[in-house]
């Protein structure tokens, strides 16, 4: 059974409110990437916190997950509509963030 909400601000906040979330759809926008190549470009994010990630999202329909078969397997990830229509609001976080980067006291 799926969980009801009430709010929608705790809907997206379960959806994509903490940070390997955000940051590995922000990592996405720039189209499908290989399993290795998404996990190595979020630093400090355990393998099984990755594996886990991953699933959350594509549970959520915000990503897609391919396998193609090869040895080892080549698994590649990428945005569906839902998870694009993301974008705006992933960006506008990244451009707030650069603009505190700026400060002195984040910089």
């Amino acid at each position: 059974m799926k969980k009801k909400y009430y709010c929608s601000l705790h809907l997206t906040v379960d959806l994509i409110g903490n940070k390997w979330k955000t940051l590995l759809l922000f990592h996405l926008l720039d189209g499908p990437k290989r399993s290795g190549v998404l996990q190595k470009t979020v630093d400090g994010i355990s393998n099984k916190m990755f594996t886990q990630t991953m699933k959350e999202l594509e549970t959520a329909r915000l990503i897609t997950r391919t396998v193609h078969p090869a040895v080892p397997p080549n698994v590649v990830y990428a945005l569906t509509a839902r998870g694009r229509s993301l974008e705006h609001i992933l960006k506008a976080m990244d451009d707030w963030g650069k603009d505190l980067m700026s400060e002195e006291e984040y910089g």
